[in-house]
Formats: C-alpha cells, sequence, structure tokens
C-alpha cells in the first residue's frame, strides 16, 4: 500500500517535470498534469518491477512514461478540434 502512495507522489512530481521538459505549451490544468504524471508513473512502476528495475532507473522511466502520455494526449486533443 505504501509503495502505491509513494508512486502517485513521485508521479504528481514527474508530471511537473514531464511538462517542464516537452516543448512548447500544453494548454492543461493542474489536475490533468498530475494525472498524466501519476499514469505515466504508475506504467513505469509496474513496468519496471516486471523488469526487475528500481531506483533511480524507475524515476527516469516515469519522466519518459509521463513525456509519452503526454505527448499522446497532446495529439488526442489536437484532432478532437
Amino acid at each position: 500500500m505504501l509503495s502505491i502512495l509513494w508512486t502517485i507522489i513521485i508521479g504528481f512530481v514527474v508530471g511537473l517535470i514531464a511538462r517542464a521538459i516537452m516543448p512548447g505549451t500544453q494548454k492543461m490544468g493542474f489536475i490533468m498534469t498530475s494525472v498524466l504524471g501519476i499514469a505515466g508513473s504508475m506504467a513505469a512502476f509496474y513496468g519496471g518491477a516486471a523488469l526487475g528495475l528500481t531506483g533511480p532507473v524507475g524515476f527516469i522511466g516515469s519522466v519518459i512514461g509521463a513525456i509519452v502520455l503526454l505527448f499522446a494526449y497532446e495529439l488526442i486533443r489536437k484532432n478532437m478540434r
């Protein structure tokens, strides 16, 4: 249970980092940034755990996962207009 809580906290931070790294302006609020960061962090956490990767590698994977989700979100949002 504690690992899920840490994943959510790390995911929040990762969402902010991913948004700062991603070029351009993302028109989304604080909540959506947090949700994408948490989703990317969860995906990287469980994917990394399945591969046996932990520690800093997991954090970097979380950032990459959040950037991928942010990019996908932007593509979907642009196509819906």
